[in-house]
């Protein structure tokens, strides 16, 4: 009997290192790991799927500690990036390829059953195309497009075309994106215009968050809300925990304005702390009353 589940996030776990004003800190990363701590803090019961190096296990250990059951496949080493921010309140950053864990397969799926399929890349190759696609026959799928739309020149990851977009768009329920991963997609620097093409190449909600804020493209209608830092010492993770804060909040019967309401306002605290959200969701409630 498969186990049943509300997410199955799938993705490498990131043994990454920031670097922020010549200050070196290892830290763990990756959307799973950002965005899979975000929903079991919404109760959603979730399991994990990646590729890690057996001596790197404990990576997983706080997602573990949180309530996710791992699956992990065992590989010659495990991903890491190395994030260089010029200081502490920039929104720029230089990624550095430090390992790779490989593709996955179909043979790694678990028997899960899941009502959201996450798939939260962060480097080029970790899924492919026929991936996806035995992915999305099994569920909705929520996919971040960061690493379909990078690739590795001497080690740094640089952002590139998104060759199968047209193919795997339609494939995508819940699509995040930045604002310069849109613009590189579908080659209009208007967010506005360029989340509507992603929601015509068959994406059914376009995420996009931007500097100021996150939007929504469904359907016909956009819905936003902004963001509020006193700093941006929280910066990587971002994205992950605004992606999965929103889906996770839809998943809880949200409707798109009150779930990107709650993003925002996630996100917003995620941003003023490294690491991942750890905050009483009741600040989450309050910081909605502000923005």
């Amino acid at each position: 009997m498969k186990k049943q589940v509300d997410v199955l996030c799938i993705g490498h776990i990131d043994k990454g290192r920031i670097v922020v004003e010549g200050e070196r800190t290892d830290a763990t990363g990756g959307a799973i790991y950002y965005g899979g701590m975000v929903l079991r803090k919404l109760g959603l019961d979730i399991a994990v799927l990646t590729r890690v190096a057996k001596q790197d296990l404990g990576l997983l250990d706080e997602l573990k500690a949180a309530g996710g059951e791992i699956f992990p496949v065992l590989t010659e080493e495990t991903t890491g990036i190395e994030n260089i921010i010029p200081n502490r309140n920039s929104d720029q950053r230089t990624c550095y390829l430090l390992g790779f864990a490989g593709t996955f397969t179909v043979e790694d799926i678990p028997a899960v059953d899941a009502r959201v399929y996450y798939v939260g890349t962060i480097v080029p190759g970790e899924v492919d195309l026929p991936f996806l696609k035995e992915i999305a026959s099994r569920g909705p799928l929520a996919v971040d497009a960061q690493g379909f739309l990078r690739k590795e020149v001497s080690r740094e990851l640089v952002g590139d075309h998104w060759d199968q977009a047209r193919e795997v768009l339609p494939l995508i329920h819940y699509l995040k994106v930045d604002n310069r991963e849109a613009a590189t997609v579908t080659g209009e620097t208007d967010r506005y215009k360029a989340a509507k093409i992603l929601r015509d190449w068959g994406a059914k909600e376009v995420v996009l968050t931007h500097q100021e804020g996150v939007m929504v493209q469904i359907g016909d209608e956009v819905v936003e809300a902004p963001f509020h830092p006193r700093s941006l010492a929280g910066r990587t993770g971002r994205g992950d925990s605004c992606f999965s804060s929103y889906f996770g909040r839809r998943l809880l019967g949200d409707s798109p304005a009150q779930a990107v309401l709650f993003a925002a306002a996630l996100t917003t605290l995620k941003l003023e702390e490294p690491g991942p959200f750890h905050r009483d969701l009741s600040e989450v409630l309050e910081m909605m009353s502000k923005l």
